[in-house]
């Protein structure tokens, strides 16, 4: 990360069991998010179990990272719960077991209040870039999320404490 710029840790959610950043899920990426204002990043490392050829991270992996990482720029950026319509990931270069990585999403653009455009970069630990995405991706107002059923009153109370960060 830029060593001028200020980033701030955002608090994660603690009754959940997410793949992707619950702490509490012992086979998932324990993903953390920082925040520069404009984007979010995750430092990560991708455990031995989660391979695809050898000591290279396995394609499903990589793209599960670029869309957690999209996904929590767009509730912490746009103030909003989501769900990914669709995803495209490019894989420009392996990205290997045990190696640092930084995943870097942010908000392309916002189509209407339903709907944004998403991106995001996976670098190793040179800063070379690995592998990107662009998503699109839902967007939710707590009561439609909760009537929907894609989260309850309990993540809505989670949420709600981030997007006063």
């Amino acid at each position: 990360m830029d060593a001028d710029k200020k980033y701030k840790l955002l608090h994660g959610r603690e009754s959940h069991y997410c793949f992707g950043c619950s702490d509490q899920n012992p086979t998932g990426l324990r993903m953390q998010f920082y925040t520069d204002g404009e984007s979010l990043f995750s430092d990560l490392s991708v455990p031995d179990h989660m391979s695809g050829w050898r000591n290279m991270t396995h394609g499903g992996i990589i793209s599960a990272i670029l869309d957690e990482v999209m996904s929590w720029s767009a509730i912490y950026l746009l103030k909003r719960f989501i769900l990914t319509k669709s995803i495209q990931v490019e894989f420009l270069k392996p990205v290997f077991i045990g190696k640092p990585l930084r995943a870097q999403g942010k908000v392309a653009e916002v189509a209407n209040e339903r709907e944004a455009r998403m991106e995001a970069a996976l670098y190793d630990e040179d800063g070379t870039l690995c592998a990107r995405a662009t998503g699109t991706l839902a967007l939710f107002v707590p009561e439609t999320a909760v009537r929907l059923g894609i989260i309850d009153s309990a993540d809505v109370r989670d949420l709600e404490g981030l997007f006063a960060q």
